[in-house]
């Protein structure tokens, strides 16, 4: 897999702003054959920051329904990177 095949969009909510903000932790979607090693490389290598930790979990989807029609969204996988002291990301910034 290709290093920039890894990471799939960024996870912008109140609780992963504050995280930015107060811990320089961040929230990506990743590629669901994506491990922590491939996580890391992305990161550091499409944002220039160093990787302290790397935290992976798989979401299950969710039962939707639309008048009768019952359906499920996919499921996923989410990484929560921790930088190191001092740096961040710009594309988070002011969010």
């Amino acid at each position: 897999m290709h290093i920039y095949e890894v990471l799939r969009r960024p996870i912008i909510t109140e609780k992963t702003s504050v995280q930015a903000d107060t811990i320089h932790r961040y929230t990506f979607e990743v590629d669901r054959r994506a491990n922590k090693h491939l996580v890391k490389e992305a990161v550091e290598a499409a944002f220039d920051v160093e990787v302290t930790s790397v935290n992976i979990m798989n979401v299950r989807g969710k039962s939707r329904r639309s008048g009768r029609q019952t359906g499920r969204t996919r499921d996923w996988k989410k990484a929560v990177v921790t930088l190191q002291p001092g740096q961040s990301i710009e594309f988070f910034e002011g969010v």
